[in-house]
């Protein structure tokens, strides 16, 4: 489990094919902390640690986490944004997010709002995931407040500490993200649509 909160950036230093899986080495800071079998969230992905270097680390993504995120357009020299699992008894401070992406959506618009910023992102609503105003999401890793809620799409307020220390300084009209919807809203769905 994972709350959101983001701990650094890494940077991709190398892409492998291997069968239908992609191997992934990523240059990081927290490289010296981690260990083989480890999951780590990288853009809002739970990968594990299957390989350690002296300041990288290599994870492994298969071909269901390729088909349901952005994975694929991953280049060498991108910047993700990376979290260690919470460890037990850790203060929740984002909110729950378990690192399973629910589906890609699309920035829409950016809009610089005296000191902050406005992103507003698209999602393909037939996939039934759902936001509330002022209920969690996650784009890309980072636990969010949603601040303006549409059938198929959401806008997130975005302070200066975040898209400072974050990918939403890259991001531009048109990139694709990961989004985790609220693990709690999409159970409650569930029991509703049972229920009908």
């Amino acid at each position: 489990m994972f709350t959101g909160i983001i701990e650094t950036l890494g940077v991709i230093k190398n892409i492998i094919n291997s069968d239908s899986n992609l191997q992934i080495t990523i240059r990081s800071s927290i490289t010296q902390e981690l260990k083989i079998d480890q999951s780590v969230s990288h853009n809002g992905i739970c990968l594990t640690v299957i390989g350690l270097g002296a300041n990288s680390y290599t994870v492994t993504a298969i071909d269901e986490t390729i088909q349901k995120t952005n994975i694929s357009s991953w280049k060498i020299g991108d910047i993700v944004n990376l979290e260690r699992a919470m460890k037990l008894g850790d203060r929740l401070d984002g909110h729950i997010v378990q690192g399973h992406v629910d589906q890609v959506g699309e920035c829409a618009n950016i809009e610089s709002v005296n000191g902050s910023w406005r992103f507003t992102f698209r999602y393909d609503e037939n996939l039934n995931n759902l936001t509330i105003e002022k209920g969690s999401i996650t784009v890309n890793g980072v636990s969010l407040t949603v601040v303006n809620s549409k059938t198929n799409e959401f806008s997130v307020a975005i302070i200066p500490y975040t898209f400072e220390n974050t990918t939403f300084k890259n991001f531009e009209v048109g990139s694709l993200v990961n989004l985790e919807f609220d693990v709690i809203g999409k159970y409650v769905a569930r029991l509703h649509s049972l229920k009908r």
